[in-house]
């Protein structure tokens, strides 16, 4: 049965996200991630979005009420579900060149690969991102970090 599960969700998550990503592109919203798995309450398919200055209630209810209808139509999924849209969230990781994108400016701490035997930490202000840096400001000035050589990184909630 686990991999039956395992099978569908991996099927699932691409037809939904090319059925979705005209929808974003008309409400001007970017997809973080999708996911399709089972859960307390039964199956869930989460939409979680993003775009410049933050998602609002607003645009969850639209994408929700589109992607809604659209599934209906299509009727890609066999089992009932139950269907979340939501933003990201203030603590999430950052994971993906363009979460770093989104959040120049924005003051970051980033575990990563110093060398092969030391891990380090970097917090600071995004300067740039580029294809395989990320430049933060510190305290010592600009730090190019690799994408690649990143372990976790997260935006820095300040109050």
């Amino acid at each position: 049965m686990q991999d039956k599960e395992n099978g569908t969700t991996s099927m699932i998550v691409p037809q939904v996200e090319l059925l979705a990503q005209p929808i974003l592109d008309e409400l001007g919203l970017e997809l973080v991630e999708i996911q399709y798995r089972r859960e307390q309450i039964g199956w869930v398919l989460r939409l979680i979005i993003d775009k410049q200055g933050g998602v609002g209630l607003e645009d969850c209810g639209k994408l929700s009420r589109q992607i809604g209808y659209v599934l209906e139509v299509e009727d890609i999924i066999d089992q009932h579900f139950h269907l979340e849209v939501s933003s990201p969230g203030l603590d999430r990781l950052l994971a993906k060149k363009r979460d770093f994108e989104r959040n120049v400016g924005q003051k970051v701490t980033v575990s990563f690969r110093a060398s092969p035997d030391v891990d380090d930490v970097c917090i600071g202000p995004i300067d740039s991102v580029d294809e395989q840096t990320v430049t933060l400001y510190t305290e010592k000035g600009k730090r190019e970090i690799q994408l690649n050589d990143i372990i976790k990184a997260r935006l820095v909630i300040e109050f």
